[in-house]
């Protein structure tokens, strides 16, 4: 293999995902983001990412016109034990080859069965044949054999779809003999978390600093639901001087709508700034259904800091478990500062902790009124004796509303501890 390829030579890459349940939406393609993301983090360069369905002929025309415009395409989807699995046999009569039994992958499927208490059907026994030439990978995690092909200085490695077998065959294997073949430049980069300010204000803000930017740097906006993350990044460690200045130029620039610096999600901060004043944290969530307690305790270790959570989507549990005075829910409604700051301190009580978090809102596509529109939300963060309440209108999209609400009540929150 190295007779085609030197440590200088550079790389570009392209992902094709397989599967017809990703084109109608059955199912949403994580894997090619997450392998974009990791690949760029070593280096690589990901020129296109392609979506086709389990049909060989399109499987073919998305080979021919991905090695027209890289040197790798990297191929998840269509090798499983199923008649609709057919990435298999297309790569054969694309290399003009044909399937041969391997022992070696008969006998990792007789590993991963037997560890699950599993007996081999005449389907998964069907996975041990590969097609003949190309290099097989074992793969760890699952049945399916990762396939690596070589032809005319170019490299196609096909893999599974489950993510976890994609990603443990990546990490472990893919990536590593990549490296042995290919040059990648240095990935830099600094992340910044931004809050109370829109994209677009934001663009504005940053106009002079982006045109300002020396050649090789770039900015990048990454808006989700009320926070926007800049990344400042460059290709080449040559240019790793002139980003710390950047960085330090662009903090300046922000002052106080900078909240974090680096890549950690919103429930990685503020679990770490619990941490380290030593808190605990409850919710009480009305119009976010416990997305927010879903949220924290997504993090590993949360239950250093996390007690528990009480939905309380009916004024009835407001009443009955977080003890919301049934005056106050008539004169003001569930919607309102009041109400939010009742929840708040209940929920503390309840469960013991030294912070929490409330909301109630109307996420919609109902419900809301002249008053109280759609996507009216209270929230009421608490941190031992002080108290934030603020009103916040998160739009008209239901989906949109609760991960936004989510996400300003635990940024709340953080700025509160901070």
């Amino acid at each position: 293999m190295r007779r085609y390829f030197g440590r200088k030579a550079k790389m570009k890459i392209e992902i094709i995902t397989i599967g017809d349940e990703l084109l109608i939406g059955q199912i949403v393609d994580t894997n090619s983001a997450w392998m974009a993301r990791e690949l760029t983090e070593y280096g690589f360069e990901i020129v296109a990412i392609t979506t086709v369905g389990d049909n060989a002929q399109m499987i073919e025309h998305a080979l021919n016109i991905g090695f027209g415009r890289a040197d790798v395409l990297l191929l998840t989807g269509g090798v499983g034990p199923t008649k609709d699995d057919i990435t298999k046999n297309t790569l054969c009569r694309y290399f003009h080859t044909q399937l041969v039994f391997n022992e070696e992958v008969l006998n990792t499927i007789h590993a991963v069965f037997s560890h699950k208490n599993l007996d081999i059907n005449e389907l998964t026994r069907s996975q041990a044949f590969v097609p003949e030439g190309c290099t097989v990978i074992p793969n760890k995690v699952g049945t399916a054999p990762i396939l690596w092909f070589e032809r005319d200085g170019k490299i196609l490695v096909s893999m599974p779809g489950v993510p976890f077998e994609m990603k443990t065959a990546m990490i472990e294997e893919i990536i590593p003999r990549l490296q042995q073949h290919f040059r990648a430049e240095t990935y830099l980069k600094r992340s910044f978390l931004v809050s109370d300010i829109s994209e677009s204000a934001l663009a504005i803000k940053l106009s002079d600093f982006e045109k300002e930017l020396p050649k090789g740097l770039s900015l990048a906006y990454l808006p989700s639901f009320g926070i926007v993350r800049l990344r400042l990044w460059a290709r080449g460690k040559e240019h790793a001087v002139l980003l710390q200045q950047q960085a330090e130029k662009l903090i300046s620039i922000l002052g106080d709508l900078l909240v974090a610096e680096g890549d950690a999600p919103l429930e990685e901060l503020l679990g770490n700034a619990l941490r380290k004043k030593r808190f605990t944290v409850s919710t009480a969530e009305s119009c976010t259904g416990g997305y927010i307690a879903h949220r924290i305790t997504s993090v590993a270790g949360a239950s250093d800091y996390f007690k528990g959570s009480i939905v309380a989507y009916s004024n009835e549990v407001k009443s009955d478990l977080l003890h919301v005075a049934a005056d106050v829910l008539e004169k003001h409604g569930a919607v309102s500062r009041p109400v939010v700051e009742q929840m708040a301190s209940s929920v503390a009580s309840l469960l013991e902790t030294d912070c929490s978090i409330a909301v109630s809102g109307i996420a919609g596509p109902s419900g809301g009124t002249d008053e109280k529109p759609v996507g009216t939300v209270w929230i009421c963060t608490r941190c031992n004796t002080a108290i934030l309440s603020k009103l916040y209108y998160t739009g008209t999209i239901r989906e949109e509303n609760i991960s936004r609400t989510a996400n300003m009540g635990m940024l709340q929150l953080l700025k509160m501890l901070k």
